[in-house]
């Protein structure tokens, strides 16, 4: 029974560590950087923790299971948006009244239908996922130039 609980246990541990970890370190870099903490949320803690997914969607496809891949995506989605947003806001109310959080929202819903929508009408392949990884890119230079400090270079 111990060779199940301490690993996961551990892991547990070490999880709620790396997250510690990973708040303080983004917020350092959004101070030093200038940069609005929300947008550090967006992109680099966004990626920090959405790296577990990214590998298992890319195992789940060089395996051939592209059904695993979809439900890792829209599973992580639902995760994030209703369970991680709902706890949040039981634990302390999540008051941003920004400009760049009604276009960030935007964007997000923007995004998940047009994945549903994408997903719905035709297979997911190359160029569907290299255009995917295109707009990820324009997203996050947009986010950044839109919300660094004015006179920065």
């Amino acid at each position: 029974m111990w060779e199940i609980w301490l690993p996961l246990l551990g892991g547990l541990v070490l999880l709620i560590a790396g997250g510690e970890l990973l708040v303080r370190g983004a917020v350092q870099i959004a101070t030093g950087l200038g940069v609005s903490p929300l947008v550090i949320g967006l992109t680099l803690v966004g990626f920090g923790t959405s790296t577990p997914e990214l590998v298992t969607s890319v195992q789940a496809a060089l395996m051939n299971s592209p059904g695993i891949a979809y439900g890792n995506i829209v599973g992580s989605s639902i995760a994030n948006i209703l369970l991680i947003g709902g706890v949040a806001a039981l634990i302390s109310p999540m008051v941003i009244a920004s400009v760049a959080l009604k276009r960030d929202g935007a964007v997000m819903v923007g995004v998940a239908i047009a994945f549903s929508l994408i997903a719905f009408a035709m297979p997911l392949g190359r160029i569907v996922g290299a255009v995917f990884v295109a707009a990820l890119v324009a997203y996050v230079y947009l986010a950044f130039r839109a919300c660094r400090p004015i006179g920065a270079a």
